[in-house]
């Protein structure tokens, strides 16, 4: 069997399995699937970019994802009423002044020698500055925070279109992915993952406390979105006509055709993403990453320069995870900082990478769709399984309350012996790169 014969039987009995979803259980779950399995792709083909290109070993996906939401609010949502003039400028010129005090701590000692002069130097202009800091930061933002807490509370956004939100999810993540690239990337692979996933951690919990920033835990709601609200939909007379003509009552009608506007969208994204993918893996430049990857001591020696090549391909996987985050947290309407969990942002993702094919974009994508369908029905798939494996016991019987029980921790051990299976018989996995 060709390898395009494969792939394609591959990715038509995934599609089959969406299929089977919508007709056995409903389409607006079959939708769903497809939205966030669109979405878990691109989050695949981010973290294929650094780890099957380069060998970088990043475990805080989480973080980078979570930057992209952030940017959904920061660009698309309108600003608070007053919030600006609150303390919208005395919270800008605290930060000015804090990364001034760090870099003028980074001047002072490269330009002094080594001495006590220069760490009392150091020592007193980072004091001084966080004072300073603190003196202009926390009156503001208590102001700001002051403003309607129950519904803002927040500086809220630039109240651009919510497409444009996107690309600036991954501008913000990859900007922050240089400054963690320029001092985490020269550690040790498994240095260098402790590093990321702490990073990640750190951005969270700065997302979660920081109110004034986009709520914290309050979450910011009522987000813009790109497809009509469904509750316009059925109003208008049309469209009820029309899904009257196919079937579907309105209600039904409006939610499937809101979640294929965001398909279609979530899809242009995808290809766009992955033709870009696929030309960068076999250019030059592809080839080169692949070298450093296999043996950066025979790359450096042929004159490359492995530490800058590490940070520019770290700073594009991060960007395509920040657009896969903005893209779902304009899905969801909603940014909750809570929901950011490494076992969903992290080890799923690389569940997909693993089983799709380190390495291969297209592996990346199926892994997207395919783990992403298990993630989804696994539960409900072992529920009715443990249903009928307890169908002959008495009910309150010790053994059947705990197979039942157990029914929410299916999807842990699926994705465990998923990984088994890969890795025993088919360990560059099922699309393996070439």
């Amino acid at each position: 069997m060709s390898d395009s014969v494969r792939n394609t039987m591959y990715f038509a009995g995934v599609a089959l399995l969406i299929i089977i979803t919508g007709f056995v259980q409903s389409w607006n779950t079959a939708l769903f699937i497809l939205n966030f399995g669109l979405i878990s792709a691109i989050m695949a083909l981010g973290v294929n970019l650094q780890w099957g290109f380069a060998g970088l070993f990043n475990v805080g996906i989480m973080g980078f994802v979570a930057l992209g939401g952030l940017a959904t609010v920061l660009v698309s949502m309108p600003a608070t009423p007053g919030a600006w003039q609150a303390g919208g400028a005395s919270v800008i010129g605290a930060l000015v002044l804090g990364a001034a005090t760090v870099v003028a701590a980074v001047i002072l000692m490269t330009k002094m020698k080594a001495s006590k002069l220069r760490s009392f130097s150091v020592f007193g202009v980072l004091v001084v500055g966080f004072f300073v800091y603190r003196g202009l930061f926390d009156p503001a933002v208590g102001f700001i925070e002051e403003i309607d807490p129950a519904a803002t509370g927040y500086l809220g956004g630039l109240g651009l279109p919510v497409l444009l939100a996107w690309p600036a999810g991954g501008l913000l993540a990859a900007a922050v992915a240089w400054l963690i690239g320029k001092t985490a990337l020269g550690l040790r692979s498994d240095y260098l993952a402790i590093a990321t996933l702490g990073i990640s951690e750190i951005i969270i919990a700065v997302m979660k406390n920081e109110d004034w920033l986009g709520r914290g835990v309050k979450n910011v709601v009522g987000l813009p979105r790109p497809a009509p609200y469904e509750v316009d939909l059925q109003s208008n007379a049309a469209f009820i006509e029309r899904a009257n003509g196919l079937g579907f009552d309105a209600v039904t009608a409006s939610t499937l055709w809101v979640k294929l506007i965001y398909a279609g969208l979530f899809t242009v994204v995808l290809v766009i993403l992955f033709v870009m993918a696929q030309r960068a893996l076999h250019s030059p430049w592809g080839r080169m990453m692949r070298a450093i990857r296999d043996n950066e001591f025979a790359a450096e020696a042929m004159g490359k320069n492995v530490t800058a090549r590490h940070l520019q391909i770290f700073v594009l996987g991060s960007a395509v995870c920040g657009i896969a985050g903005a893209m779902m947290t304009t899905l969801d309407g909603q940014l909750t900082p809570g929901t950011y969990q490494p076992l969903r942002f992290t080890f799923l993702i690389w569940v997909m990478v693993i089983v799709g094919g380190s390495g291969s974009n297209l592996g990346s994508v199926l892994g997207g769709f395919l783990i992403w369908w298990l993630w989804v029905m696994v539960e409900p798939m072992g529920s009715v399984l443990m249903n009928f494996v307890t169908y002959g016991m008495a009910d309150g019987y010790w053994l059947k309350n705990h197979l039942l029980e157990s029914v929410a921790h299916m999807r842990l051990l699926t994705m465990g012996l998923v990984l088994l299976l890969v890795l025993r018989f088919s360990p560059r996995g099922l699309i393996p790169e070439k």
